[in-house]
């Protein structure tokens, strides 16, 4: 069975001084940990190696930057999640600039770019908690249960996050174009 302990505070401690031996120790016990978040957060297997590769690196070269000996789990979790969350950017991204779309007219491709720009405004308007188990959940195409253990959730509190974000949305967009055409009659 794998260890499921992190390393300890005098190893954390001894790190964050500079002691090359006990980064390389505090580096390598972490490893394990950290490639199981990003497994559990990233869209693709290869993504989630990369993921955890750029966040071990980061802790290598910021762990005296680290406030709190005991938020190293936390501070590795945010280092993975946004690592996953920037790398599924990349490929939406990528994705959309390569997708052929030849039957879509000039005018139809800048109202479908309007209608995605709304929508990526009103996700980024959601509060944090909210934002992320709707990436999470929508985007990136995470089972709810996946989500609340990767965010410390219980699956009720997810979908009650969930459902908050979906409405949020839904009333920012509709009220938006509410707007729009009320605006017209006037």
């Amino acid at each position: 069975m794998a260890d499921t302990t992190w390393p300890g505070r005098q190893l954390i401690v001894a790190a964050q001084g500079g002691d090359v031996e006990s980064i390389a120790a505090l580096v390598s016990g972490a490893h394990p940990h950290v490639r199981r978040f990003a497994h559990a957060l990233c869209a693709s297997p290869e993504d989630a190696e990369d993921a955890a590769q750029e966040a071990m690196i980061i802790l290598y070269r910021k762990i005296g930057m680290l406030r709190a000996s005991g938020a190293l789990a936390s501070w590795m979790f945010r280092i993975v999640r946004n690592e996953c969350l920037r790398r599924s950017r990349l490929v939406l991204h990528h994705h959309v600039l390569m997708e052929d779309t030849p039957t879509l007219s000039a005018e139809d491709e800048v109202v479908r770019r309007l209608e995605a720009g709304r929508v990526a405004t009103a996700i980024a308007a959601l509060p944090a908690d909210q934002r992320h188990v709707l990436i999470m959940r929508d985007v990136q195409g995470y089972s709810g249960r996946m989500v609340a253990d990767a965010l410390g959730l219980s699956v009720p509190a997810m979908k009650s996050r969930l459902h908050r974000a979906r409405a949020t949305v839904n009333r920012t967009l509709h009220g938006a174009q509410d707007q729009a055409v009320g605006g017209d009659d006037v």
